[in-house]
Formats: C-alpha cells, structure tokens, sequence
C-alpha cells in the first residue's frame, strides 16, 4: 500500500482538518506545502479546480476535507471518527456538514479581511516554510495575487461583518450542541468535535496547531480573540485540541512504514 500524500497550505483550518484525521488514525503520510497563488497550476493539474486540500490515496485523487475523512475512515476505520449508532453517526455527519457551511468560510473570509493590511503575517504564516526563491517571488507577486484571492473569496468590509455573525452564530450552535460529556455526538470524540474544533483554529490559536500557532496575530483579530477567549466555545476548542489533537504521523517522502500506518513520531520536513 502506497503511503497517503496530502497537499496542503499550512495555516489553514480546512486542511488542518484533513491532516488531523491522518494524525488522529496514526497513518503515516507524506505532505506537500503549497504556496497560495502558486498552487493554482499544481492542484488544477490534479483535480482540474484550485482548492485543497487533495488527498492521493491508493492511486485515487480525493478532494474536500470531508470526502478525504469519509475515504480515511472507510480504508482505516479504527480508531473511528464516525460513530457506530446510526442516530448518532448521522448527528456527527450533520454537524460536520453545518460547520463546513456555516463556519469554515465565514472565519476565513473575516480573518483575511482582517489581516489584509498585515502582509508580512501573512508570509509568515503560509509562506515562510518555501524555499528563499519561491518566497522571493511571491512577494514580488503579492500586488497582483492579493487582489485575486479577494474577489475568489468576497472579501470586502460588508462581507466581513457577516462573516464575523456567522461565526458567533456557529460558536452559539456548538455550545446549544455541546452534551454534558462535553462532546458534540456519541460521547466522544467524533468528527464532529475534529471538524468545530479545527475550523475554529483561526481565532483560537491552539499552541498544538502543527504550523505557525506561535505567531503574533495582527492587533485585529487579536482583540477579538481577547473579546471571545471567555466563551465555552473558545475554551472547548482549546480543550479537544489539548487532548485528543496528537502526533504529526508525517513522513518524509519516500519513507516506508509497514501498512502505512506510523509505528514512532514521525519524522518532520522542514
């Protein structure tokens, strides 16, 4: 069995979602570090559109974070993420569903718009980890790509403020959600809990976000994490990151590991 390669961006919650589940499964697997704007050609070339992450599992090419869970899940189904009870299977999958909708756009788009005056955090946080000519040349291109991923993603000042609603209106749902075992679905942790918790990694900033948790986020979005660091919600997403985040399982490429699945901590790339 061919080891699992995910290509990613570094510091963003849909695909620290996917890497997570690779983790969370103790499977060894290969990462790919993208560049925004220079992966256009790359991930088009795979998947004929432009997002990730992408999953190459077995010879099959698996976009969507969820679709990458969904195939994980089948392929290695312990230790699971979806629950056994029917019922209960279909709550975790439906909250899955309302947080991909409902928060995973709305907290990106607030937080680029946010960030926009700050280009050097950006670099820091989904650059810095590319060669010194790529990163060169993406801040030589960053006056034309800036611009582009805006429109891509309708980031403007009155999308912005409904983007921050929305995602008061997904910390609202989680903690009206939330059982007394402190999970979302079963009574433990399911997918449910991976997804809420990883979406909300932008504002949480949990010191085991495997890239990039230690920056210093720029004065605005600072405040508001300062504002809301008191919800349950907020605090509940520290917590499941503290406890059931783990080990990277990464491995460099063209390290073997018996079934795919790591036997040690695995081995980091730079």
């Amino acid at each position: 069995m061919n080891t699992p390669e995910l290509w990613q961006f570094t510091s963003s919650h849909y695909n620290e979602k996917a890497r997570w589940a690779l983790d969370f499964k103790h499977l060894a697997h290969i990462r790919h570090s993208l560049v925004p704007g220079f992966h256009v050609p790359v991930v088009k070339r795979m998947t004929g559109q432009t997002q990730v992450p992408v999953l190459k599992l077995n010879g099959a090419i698996i976009t969507d974070s969820s679709k990458i869970i969904e195939a994980l899940e089948r392929a290695w189904p312990e230790p699971p993420l979806y629950p056994t009870d029917a019922e209960e299977r279909r709550r975790a999958l439906e909250l899955e569903d309302y947080f991909d909708e409902e928060l995973g756009p709305y907290i990106r788009r607030w937080f680029f718009y946010e960030a926009r005056d700050y280009p050097e955090f950006f670099h820091a946080a989904f650059v810095s980890h590319a060669s010194t000519a790529v990163q060169l040349a993406r801040r030589a291109m960053s006056p034309l790509i800036a611009p582009m991923m805006r429109r891509m993603m309708d980031i403007n000042p009155e999308s912005a403020k409904v983007a921050y609603l929305k995602m008061l209106a997904a910390m609202d749902r989680l903690e009206k959600d939330l059982r007394s075992s402190g999970y979302l679905a079963a009574d433990r942790f399911t997918v449910a809990d991976l997804t809420a918790a990883a979406l909300l990694s932008p504002i949480v900033r949990p010191p085991q976000f495997p890239y990039g948790s230690e920056l210093v986020p720029p004065p605005p979005i600072a405040k508001v994490r300062a504002d809301l660091e008191p919800r349950l919600a907020f605090q509940w997403a520290l917590r499941i990151y503290r406890e059931h985040r783990g080990k990277s399982t990464e491995v460099a490429e063209g390290k073997n590991a018996a079934r795919g699945r790591s036997q040690s901590e695995a081995t980091k790339v730079s």
